[in-house]
C-alpha cells in the first residue's frame, strides 16, 4: 500500500476545537498505517509531549508542528524539519502568545517574515478564497517569498458539493506561482464516531446551544483520520505522495532537546562536581560537630558518584541556591522528595530530615536506570514564597524561567454542566444533574435516580448527554500554572517550549505540565507554599522574644515522650497533617512511638492504602493480632518497614517489578499513569498485566488484587514515603510546640490563618482545655496580630470584650486574636 503522511491534525490541547486525545491519534494512525502523523495544535505545543510519548511505544514518526492564523493573513501550518526550526517555530508561539492575555495569541504577516528558516509552510485555503482566487493568489505569492522551495498549498476535502470547485482553483494559483499541492485532513478527531463531541465542544466554545450553530459547524464526519483507501478516492496521487516528501525533510524528534542546567552558580576554577561535593563536605562537618559518622561518609559518598554519573550537580545547587536565598531572608523552608531526603540534601541544609532516623528510601535515591531527574520539591512560608519566586525571575531572567503548566481538565461535574447548557437544557436542570454527580458510574447514571431527579434517561437528549459527558471526561479544558514548580535553564527557554502570560499577574508559565517535563528530564524546581511553615517560623519568633530562646527545626529535642504520649491520646487539635478527624481516631489504634511511626501515620489515612484494604491488615499485624507473612524473600525486602503491607506508592511500583516481572520502563509508565494522566484510564490497561506477571510467578490472585487497588487508589491520591518523611518531621515539630508551648503555638496559628481544619474559635477553645487562661481583647494594649505578653501582679485588662475578641493566658503568657489598635 501505498504511504501516507498526516500534515494537518488538531488534538484536544487546541482546546475546544479537537474532540481526539494525542495519544488516541496516535494510536489511530499508527493503526491505519500511516508513514508520519504531524500534530499541529493551534498555536499550541501542549500536547506535543504525549504524542510523542505514544509514537516512541507505537513506532509511528512524529512531526512537531503549529496551525497558525495570521490577525492580517492567512491560515497555514508550519512544520518543524531540524533543531533550529523547531526552537524557532517555539519562539514564534511565545511571540504570539505573550503578546497578548493567557488563553489567545495574536501574529501578525511580519512576525513570520523573519527568523523561521527551516520551517515548512503549508497555506490552507479558505473557501472564500477560492471562490476568488485573487486573495489566494496574494497569500500563495507572499508566504512563496518568505518560504522559498518550502512552501505548499494545502489541499483538504471533505467530500463535500464544492471540492471539485475548491481543488481547480488550487490548481490554478499553483500553476500560475509554481508551488506544489499537497493533501492535508485538518483532522480533528481519530474516529467519526468523536463527530457529536465535536459539535459540542464547538457550542461550548461559542457558548451557545448545538441548535443554533447551523453552517457554523462542519458539514460532515470527514475531519478524522481516514484509511488509505478512502483517501485515494477523494486526492489525486500526486498529492498523497507529496505528504511523504515532505514527511521526509522532518527529521526532527523531541528526543533531540538537551537541557542545559544553569552554570553560573559553580565558583570559577570550581566543576560542578568540586563545588557540590566542597559545600557537602562542608555542612556534614556543621550536622555532625567536626566528626561525621563512618556510615554517613560512605552514604554521601555513594550519593556524590551517583550524582555525577548522572551529572544532576546543577540541579542540587540550583535547590541550594534557592535555599540560602530563603535563609538569608529568614524564610523557613523544608525540602521533600526522594532526593530532598538523601544524606547530601541533610549536608546542604535543603532538609531537615536526618538521614539516621530512617532506612533510605531506595537502594538509589536517584533512578539511574530509569533516567529520571531528582524530587526535590522546597515548601516556604505561605506568606513569603512570593518573595522566593521574584527573586528565580530577576536571577535568571524572564528568558531562563517559568513556572511550569497545570492541565484543567473536565471532571464529571463541570462536563455535565457544560454539556448541559451546549445541548439547550435550562440552568435549572443542569444544576439539577451536577448536584447528583456521585450517582455517576462510569458512562451512566442510575435510571432510578435519574427518574427521581426528574429525568427520563430512555428520551435521546439525556441518552446524548450521557453519551457526550462520558467522552467529554478527562479532556483537557485550559493550561493554568502550576502551584510552583520552576524550570530554569542555561539558555533561552523559549527554544525548548513556548512560553505564555499566566492570569496572575508578573507570571509566565510553559506549556507544558510536571508530567511533559519528567518525559523529556527537565530540570523542574518545586517552590511550593505550607502554612505550617509560617506558623512553626512565627512561634519560634514568639519563644525567642518571650524568653530568649533561640529554636530552629533542627534543635528542637528529638522523640520526646510527652509529645509522644499527647499524640497517641490524639490530642492533635492545630498538629500539622495529623489533626483530622479520621486521623485523631487512628492515632491511639496505631500509637506513635517514634519518628518512623509518624511517617507511617502521615501516609496511612490516604485513598490508596484505604482503597487497597491495606489500613486494618497492617494495624492488626502491628498489634500481633495477625501473623506477619510474606509470599516471597524478594516481597520481604520492598514490605519488611511495612510488616508486610504496602502503604507507600514507591512500594507499589516496586513490586510491581519483583513480583510482577514489570522492567524500569514499565514501572516508569506505570508512575506517570499515577499521576495527572490517570483521568485518561490508562491505570486500568495495568491490570492484566500485573495479575498476569505475578500469577506467572507463583503469587495469588488475591494479592496481585490487592496491589492493583492500591494502585487505583493512588491513582487518585499518590502520597511516596519520601513526602511523608518530610510531613512528618513538621508533624513532630507542630506537636512539640503544641505539648511545651500551647500559649505561643495557638498564637502563631491564630497569625496565620487560613490554614488546617480548625476555625479560630476551636483553636482558643483547645488552648483554653490546656489550660491557657482567655483574656478579653483591650484597646490598650491589642495588637492586629495575636501576641504573648508576659504576666502582671494586678489584673491589667478589663473584662469586657471587643469584636468578640479574646486573650488567652498560660505559663506567664497571654495573647490576643487579631483586633486593630483602637483609641480609647
Amino acid at each position: 500500500m501505498p504511504g501516507y503522511a498526516e500534515l494537518h491534525c488538531l488534538s484536544n490541547f487546541t482546546f475546544l476545537r479537537g474532540a481526539s486525545h494525542p495519544e488516541e491519534l496516535v494510536e489511530q494512525a499508527c493503526r491505519l498505517g500511516y508513514r508520519s502523523l504531524a500534530l499541529t495544535d493551534e498555536c499550541s505545543f501542549a500536547g506535543l509531549v504525549r504524542a510523542h510519548v505514544a509514537a516512541k511505544q507505537c513506532g509511528l514518526e512524529l512531526i512537531a508542528g503549529s496551525e497558525i492564523c495570521l490577525v492580517d493573513g492567512p491560515r497555514l501550518v508550519l512544520l518543524a524539519t531540524d533543531r533550529e526550526s523547531y526552537g524557532c517555530l517555539s519562539e514564534l508561539i511565545t511571540k504570539g502568545r505573550r503578546a497578548v492575555e493567557k488563553g489567545t495569541y495574536r501574529l501578525y504577516r511580519q512576525d513570520l517574515e523573519v527568523g523561521l528558516s527551516g520551517c515548512l509552510a503549508l497555506l490552507i485555503p479558505a473557501v472564500d478564497h477560492t471562490a476568488n482566487t485573487d486573495t489566494l493568489f496574494a497569500d500563495a505569492d507572499w508566504l512563496a517569498a518568505h518560504f522559498p522551495s518550502r512552501t505548499w498549498l494545502a489541499v483538504e476535502l471533505f467530500l463535500g458539493g464544492g471540492d471539485h470547485r475548491h481543488l481547480q482553483a488550487i490548481q490554478k494559483v499553483s500553476s500560475a506561482l509554481g508551488l506544489p499541492m499537497v493533501a492535508a485532513g485538518d483532522v480533528h478527531m481519530h474516529v467519526r464516531e468523536r463527530r457529536m463531541l465535536q459539535d459540542t465542544l464547538t457550542a461550548i466554545r461559542l457558548g451557545v446551544e448545538v441548535k443554533t450553530l447551523g453552517c457554523t459547524l462542519h458539514a460532515n464526519g470527514e475531519r478524522h483520520l481516514r484509511r488509505y483507501e478512502l483517501l485515494a478516492r477523494v486526492y489525486p496521487a500526486e498529492l498523497l505522495a507529496e505528504t511523504l516528501k515532505i514527511a521526509s525533510r522532518c527529521q526532527f524528534s523531541l528526543d533531540e532537546l538537551r537541557y542545559e542546567y544553569p552554570q553560573e552558580l559553580v565558583p570559577q576554577g570550581q566543576t560542578p562536581s568540586q563545588y557540590l561535593r566542597r559545600l557537602t563536605e562542608e555542612g556534614a562537618r556543621q550536622r555532625w560537630s567536626g566528626c561525621v559518622p563512618s556510615s554517613i561518609s560512605v552514604q554521601l559518598e555513594h550519593e556524590l558518584k551517583l550524582i555525577e554519573e548522572l551529572r544532576y550537580e546543577p540541579f542540587f545547587l540550583t535547590v541550594y541556591d534557592i535555599v540560602c536565598f530563603a535563609r538569608e531572608r529568614k524564610i523557613l523552608c523544608q525540602g521533600r522528595g526522594s532526593a530532598a531526603n538523601s544524606a547530601v540534601c541533610f549536608c546542604l541544609g535543603i532538609t531537615e530530615v536526618d538521614p539516621g532516623r530512617m532506612e533510605m528510601l531506595f537502594e538509589r535515591f536517584i533512578s539511574k536506570e530509569r533516567n529520571e531527574p531528582p524530587d526535590i520539591d522546597v515548601d516556604f512560608e505561605h506568606e513569603r514564597r512570593e518573595e522566593v519566586i521574584q527573586y528565580i525571575y530577576e536571577k535568571y531572567g524572564r528568558a531562563r524561567a517559568a513556572i511550569a503548566a497545570t492541565v484543567i481538565t473536565y471532571r464529571k461535574k463541570s462536563a455535565l454542566r457544560d454539556v448541559g447548557k451546549a445541548l439547550g437544557m435550562s440552568l435549572e436542570q443542569v444544576d439539577r444533574l451536577a448536584k447528583n454527580v456521585s450517582w455517576w458510574d462510569g458512562g451512566r447514571m442510575d435510571p432510578e435516580r435519574l427518574h427521581e431527579i426528574g429525568f427520563d434517561p430512555d428520551i435521546t437528549l439525556i441518552k446524548r448527554l450521557i453519551s457526550i459527558v462520558s467522552m467529554l471526561i478527562g479532556f483537557p479544558r485550559h493550561l493554568s500554572q502550576h502551584v510552583g514548580g520552576f524550570i530554569i535553564s542555561e539558555g533561552v527557554l523559549s527554544q525548548l517550549v513556548p512560553i505564555e502570560n499566566a492570569s496572575m499577574p508578573e507570571r509566565t508559565v510553559i506549556q507544558w505540565d510536571k508530567d511533559a517535563l519528567e518525559a523529556l528530564g527537565l530540570l523542574k524546581v518545586d517552590c511550593l507554599a505550607l502554612g505550617m511553615l509560617t506558623a512553626i517560623h512565627r512561634c519560634f519568633n514568639l519563644l525567642e522574644t518571650l524568653r530568649g530562646q533561640s529554636y530552629s527545626m533542627a534543635n528542637v529535642p528529638v522523640e520526646d515522650l510527652d509529645t509522644y504520649a499527647m499524640i497517641q491520646r490524639g490530642d492533635t487539635v492545630g498538629v500539622f497533617q495529623i489533626e483530622s478527624r479520621a486521623q485523631m481516631a487512628m492515632l491511639p489504634r496505631l500509637k506513635p512511638v517514634c519518628y518512623y511511626d509518624l511517617v507511617i501515620e502521615v501516609a496511612i489515612i490516604r485513598p490508596g492504602p484505604i482503597q487497597g484494604e491495606m489500613v486494618h491488615p497492617y494495624l492488626r499485624r502491628r498489634e500481633g493480632l495477625e501473623a506477619v507473612s510474606y509470599p516471597s524473600e524478594e516481597v520481604r525486602g520492598v514490605l519488611e518497614r511495612t510488616l508486610g503491607v504496602p502503604l507507600f506508592q514507591e512500594q507499589v511500583i516496586k513490586l510491581a517489578m519483583v513480583a510482577a516481572g514489570f522492567t524500569p520502563g514499565e514501572a516508569e509508565h506505570l508512575r506517570r499513569s499515577m499521576g495527572s494522566w490517570r483521568r485518561s484510564g490508562r491505570l486500568q490497561s495495568f491490570e492484566k498485566r500485573l495479575i498476569n506477571g505475578m500469577s506467572a510467578r507463583g503469587y495469588s490472585e488475591k494479592f496481585a488484587r490487592q496491589i492493583f487497588q492500591q494502585i487505583l487508589g493512588f491513582g487518585e491520591y499518590g502520597f511516596p514515603e519520601s513526602h511523608s518523611a518530610s510531613f512528618a518531621l513538621l508533624a513532630y515539630v507542630s506537636a512539640w510546640l503544641k505539648c511545651h508551648e500551647p500559649a505561643a503555638f495557638t498564637c502563631a496559628l491564630l497569625n496565620s490563618l487560613p490554614m488546617g481544619f480548625y476555625a479560630p474559635a476551636q483553636l482558643v477553645q483547645d488552648a483554653q482545655r490546656h489550660g491557657v487562661e482567655v483574656l478579653p481583647v483591650d484597646v490598650r494594649h491589642s495588637d492586629w496580630e495575636s501576641t504573648l505578653e508576659l504576666p502582671q501582679r494586678s489584673s491589667p485588662f478589663s473584662a469586657k470584650k471587643l469584636n468578640g475578641s479574646s486573650f488567652l493566658r498560660k505559663k506567664g503568657s497571654v495573647f490576643g486574636q487579631k483586633s486593630r489598635r483602637r483609641q480609647p
